[in-house]
């Protein structure tokens, strides 16, 4: 079965009821990709794992990777960790002008268009068309038929490569663009009926005014907001409720299932209610960095108890150097007096602190925390005091874990939650 079809035949079990949906993992990080590997090897399960346009595209990103960079460094992990590319479905997000967008209109699209182009030839099966985001000769906000016109462009882009199995497609955004929410989340309203409606219907309009007719039947979701979000601090929880009737208003459409972005940190009670109410594809990012650095941060704690100083890592001090000498990363996104500051930085939910484990100086200092610890292991009291979730496994299974495991394992306990919530166990090939 292609991994298209996999996909289409998930969102049609979805919507005749069945409690199954996906989880995609929006991240370029290693320790969260081997994390979700791991999981999904246990489970049995197909695995989705999604760039977005800013982190990959033709210029590099900020991972400094373009969309066959990206293939190949899933692959090099895939490989390390005996698990099957086969068993993995790539996905570009919210592809369109976002990384270009401080140019006019034209340009920026041309290279959104190129971008496409790129995923789609490097092996990604799965593509989220968003060009909600105004150009320096754009109005703000776009008007949602420019949107729509200018989606259709990517995806009759898109269509032109030849290709032997075509990939599916994911409309609309009720989100905030990449890097997170900075709104006010008191004004977070459910997608209205009305919105939606256009959105599709627009879409399909002009697709068939491209002669792009048969990319629709591979249009598998549209992106709306079903009232969750995140910031810095606070989470607003999922209200099915609330949802009632955009849950119902799918069921108006063949195939269609709903996206969800923004689920980190929802509860896995909110997260087995939206996979419920057809909101089959779960994005998460932010939430799975943020156990890693929480992970990381425990690690540190054991390396000052039980580490000679002279050889600590000292990674919760290197990072915040890295983070004051390139600020570009959060500056836009904290605010505040220096000690609120501080505490964004290396708490926040919004977590900024996930675009600096690529840097030089927290990579060497993040092996030598690992090589500390793996050289002279951390005694059962120090993982009981920093680590309690897995030291009753550890105990029960009588296993030492090393401090890779214990990363791997508390990025986990994450993705199990979205696992359970979409069902995802031996899932049909």
């Amino acid at each position: 079965m292609s991994k298209t079809n996999m996909l289409k035949t998930l969102v049609s079990r979805n919507l005749k009821g069945d409690r199954v949906g996906i989880y995609s993992v929006c991240s370029a990080n290693r320790y969260v990709l081997e994390a979700a590997m791991l999981t999904a090897k246990e489970n049995e399960s197909i695995l989705l794992i999604e760039a977005t346009c800013n982190q990959v595209n033709q210029d590099g990103g900020y991972t400094g990777m373009t969309p066959i960079d990206f293939v190949d460094y899933v692959a090099d992990i895939a490989k390390q960790m005996a698990f099957n590319m086969s068993n993995i479905i790539l996905g570009g997000d919210h592809l369109g002008p976002n990384p270009w967008k401080h140019l006019p209109a034209e340009e920026a699209m041309k290279k959104a268009i190129n971008m496409v182009k790129n995923y789609v030839s490097s092996g990604f099966t799965k593509i989220h068309l968003d060009a909600s985001m105004s150009c320096s000769d754009d109005p703000t906000p776009l008007n949602p038929n420019v949107i729509a016109e200018r989606a259709a462009l990517m995806c009759q882009a898109a269509e032109s490569i030849t290709l032997t199995k075509k990939p599916c497609y994911i409309i609309g955004t009720e989100v905030p663009v990449p890097g997170g929410a900075q709104e006010d989340l008191d004004e977070l309203a459910v997608t209205k009926i009305d919105d939606l409606n256009q959105t599709i219907n627009t879409h399909a309009e002009l697709f068939k005014s491209l002669n792009i007719e048969s990319a629709l039947e591979r249009v598998l979701g549209v992106v709306v907001q079903p009232g969750v979000e995140f910031d810095h601090a606070s989470v607003i929880e999922y209200q099915p409720s609330k949802a009632t009737e955009l849950k119902n208003a799918i069921h108006q459409y063949d195939n269609i299932v709903f996206e969800a972005h923004s689920t980190d940190y929802q509860t896995e009670a909110g997260l087995t209610s939206l996979v419920q109410d057809h909101f089959a594809i779960l994005k998460v990012g932010p939430g799975l960095s943020f156990a890693m650095r929480e992970a990381v941060f425990s690690l540190s704690h054991i390396e000052d108890a039980w580490i000679e100083m002279e050889k600590r890592s000292n990674i919760r001090d290197v990072l915040e150097n890295v983070m004051n000498t390139k600020p570009q990363y959060w500056t836009g996104y904290y605010h505040g007096i220096k000690e609120e500051l501080e505490f964004a930085r290396r708490f926040s939910f919004s977590d900024r602190i996930r675009y600096y484990w690529s840097d030089n100086e927290v990579e060497k200092s993040l092996a030598t925390l690992i090589k500390n610890l793996t050289e002279k292991p951390a005694p059962l009291p120090l993982i009981s005091q920093y680590f309690p979730s897995i030291y009753h496994d550890m105990r029960d299974n009588q296993c030492q874990l090393t401090p890779r495991d214990l990363l791997h394992r508390y990025i986990g306990i994450e993705l199990g939650k979205y696992a359970r919530a979409c069902n995802q166990f031996g899932t049909e090939r």
